[in-house]
């Protein structure tokens, strides 16, 4: 028998063309606890109500135990969901909402009634048979949702945010609970949460999603120390994220200093994205330790530890935590291990834009807007060309009529000593800004491009139709 026991292969969703999942590749072990993790309309939910048979998919497929599971309406299928708003039925007692799903099947009274007592007390709930459900808080309600589910013994269990309707201090007591249930039942859990904190607690393995796609498969410690992107390293957790330079094999140069790190195998001279967490930073007051020296702008207590801001020589902004506080407008001596230095790939250096240049500007593909352009008076009309727009040469406006086309501010990245953010065009295209100015996700911008730094060429053997 494999250790398998989903298998979804190249999985693809859309709703009024919209694509919401992309190409999703991913298994499942048997037993295993895996949570889905990403930001509110990432495909995550999408993506466990196609495995529970609620949607069917555009394309791909979903095995269970090496069967095909399209066209298994979600009753048949060996699983069950708990959802976030419960969805129990007020006018039944305890007993007969957990008990619902066996009377359906016609399952002996005897096997139910055992069955029933054998959840309720895994799920702490053993006294409360004859209550009614209404008269319950909202955490023993979700652990009546929880008992009903795998009462019928299922081979998956579902969960869609279960917690989210829960104070924090309930939500932390479940978390332990649920932990506790999955090593008792040795069922597969696959479990969907926004909750960074959450997903690192519960999980034996996080699946990363962002914009419809898997952004990184690996345990909480792995998705941690060893984010492979900046979206990851910013959403989990934490993170200092700054702009580097690879100089060769093990060493880089970050933050207006060079370091030595673990890293190899990105070449000499490369930009790269360089992660350091703030609790990786030590302060020292040993002249041969000390790599850099920063002010401190800001010290917060946080409970456990302080959280401080600081700025570097080099005119960079660092946060550090540590146990130990430091006076505001101290100058601080700082060091960095090799070892909690990661370092990245870029996604990309530039926006680059492919087009059709019209005699006098260039009409882009996605997004889709004009960009006058000079100098390509020897260019015949209909000819392809590819732009490379510098990230500082985008320019945002608050008029969003202004600019050569209008979007939203869909995530900001903060380096250190500027703002890297995406832009999400009307047409659902993508631009990448680094700014000095301050704007919020959601924000509505005008889109200008400055003629600076712009780079064109011409794509061979390529015209508009």
């Amino acid at each position: 028998m494999t250790d398998k026991i989903i298998d979804i292969k190249h999985l693809s969703k859309s709703f009024s063309g919209k694509q919401v999942l992309h190409d999703i590749n991913l298994y499942i072990r048997r037993g295993e606890f895996v949570t889905l993790l990403g930001p509110s309309g990432c495909g995550k939910t999408t993506l466990l109500r196609m495995i529970a048979g609620f949607l069917q998919p555009d394309e791909g497929s979903i095995l269970m135990d090496g069967k095909e599971l399209a066209g298994i309406p979600p009753h048949e299928r060996p699983l069950n969901t708990v959802f976030q708003r419960y969805a129990l039925f007020p006018h039944l007692d305890v007993y007969d909402n957990v008990a619902f799903g066996l009377k359906l099947k016609k399952t002996p009274k005897e096997e139910i009634d055992k069955r029933v007592r054998k959840v309720l007390k895994l799920v702490a709930m053993s006294d409360y048979e004859d209550r009614d459900v209404e008269t319950l808080s909202g955490g023993q309600q979700q652990r009546i949702a929880i008992a009903r589910a795998i009462v019928n013994q299922p081979k998956v269990l579902l969960l869609d945010e279960p917690l989210a309707a829960l104070d924090l201090k309930m939500r932390k007591d479940m978390q332990t609970e649920l932990k506790e249930m999955h090593k008792k039942l040795g069922i597969t859990f696959v479990y969907v949460t926004h909750d960074q904190e959450e997903a690192l607690t519960l999980s034996d393995t996080i699946v990363v999603i962002n914009e419809g796609k898997i952004q990184q498969i690996g345990t909480p410690t792995d998705i941690y120390n060893e984010p492979v992107n900046s979206f990851v390293a910013d959403f989990i957790g934490e993170s200092n994220i700054l702009n580097g330079t690879m100089i060769r094999d093990r060493k880089v140069s970050f933050i207006g200093h060079d370091f030595d790190c673990v890293d190899e195998g990105f070449g000499e001279d490369v930009p790269v994205d360089v992660v350091v967490r703030p609790e990786d930073i030590y302060f020292t007051k040993e002249a041969a330790k000390t790599q850099f020296t920063a002010t401190v702008k800001s010290c917060t207590f946080k409970g456990v530890h302080y959280e401080m801001f600081v700025d570097t020589d080099s005119g960079n902004e660092l946060m550090i935590q540590d146990y130990d506080p430091y006076a505001v407008g101290e100058t601080v001596n700082l060091y960095i291990d090799p070892d909690d230095i990661q370092v990245m790939k870029k996604e990309r250096t530039c926006n680059t834009l492919e087009g059709t240049w019209n005699g006098e500007s260039v009409d882009f593909d996605n997004p889709e807007f004009s960009l006058p352009v000079d100098k390509m008076n020897d260019v015949p009309k209909g000819t392809r060309v590819r732009v490379q727009i510098p990230f500082g040469s985008v320019d945002l406006l608050d008029d969003i009529d202004a600019g050569l086309t209008e979007g939203e501010v869909h995530f900001i990245l903060y380096k250190g000593d500027h703002y890297h953010l995406t832009i999400k065009t009307d047409d659902g295209g993508f631009l990448w800004v680094d700014t000095q100015d301050i704007w919020d996700k959601g924000d509505l911008v005008g889109i200008g491009i400055k003629n600076k730094g712009i780079k064109i060429e011409l794509i061979e053997d390529e015209k508009a139709q």
